[in-house]
């Protein structure tokens, strides 16, 4: 009787628990995990046609733009404030300052259009990740990322280009290239 139960149990979390919902308000084709906690949403400018997968963290406070296009898959933090540096520094006078200490950080993000996050990473304050940028998995992002880099490591370094990929798919397929250049530019 437990296993039958079990395997219910199972069956009811996934169909109504994890989810994907479509559709946030003006935003017909975005999708966001109903697993992933936003805070600060009121400081979050979302474009269409992002994805935003399971079990992520992402602080708004500060100010983030996901613009168009943008894919976040699972278990990423991206954070506009940090007060490890303070606390640490500062010790238990932390608590006791106002405002903000020595330290702690605080700025808005920037991921722009068609850039992908890959699971496990971390985004960190002020940090832009350009557009058509990819992050790699487990990668951690501080300042800012130039347009189509390939990201990797902690922190991330850039280790290749998305265009060189790009271009080889596109040659297989040159009906495309008429939408790519459309939010990429030309290419060469």
């Amino acid at each position: 009787m437990r296993p039958w139960l079990n395997h219910w149990r199972r069956r009811l979390a996934r169909a109504l628990l994890f989810r994907m919902v479509f559709g946030e308000p003006g935003r017909p084709h975005t999708r966001i995990a109903p697993s992933t906690c936003i805070e600060g949403e009121a400081g979050l400018q979302l474009a269409d046609h992002v994805f935003i997968g399971q079990f992520n963290f992402i602080d708004a406070g500060a100010g983030l733009v996901i613009e168009e296009g943008v894919q976040i898959t699972n278990f990423c933090s991206i954070v506009t404030h940090s007060t490890h540096n303070a606390l640490r520094v500062n010790g238990r006078r932390f608590a006791e300052q106002g405002g903000q200490p020595p330290g702690y950080l605080k700025a808005p993000i920037r991921l722009g259009a068609y850039s992908f996050v890959g699971p496990h990473s971390l985004i960190e304050p002020g940090a832009v990740l350009g557009k058509g940028a990819v992050l790699c998995a487990y990668s951690q992002l501080r300042g800012s990322a130039p347009d189509f880099a390939i990201m990797a490591g902690q922190p991330a370094r850039q280790v290749g280009d998305t265009r060189e990929r790009d271009a080889a798919l596109l040659a297989r397929h040159p009906e495309l290239r008429e939408a790519y250049e459309a939010w990429a530019g030309r290419t060469p």
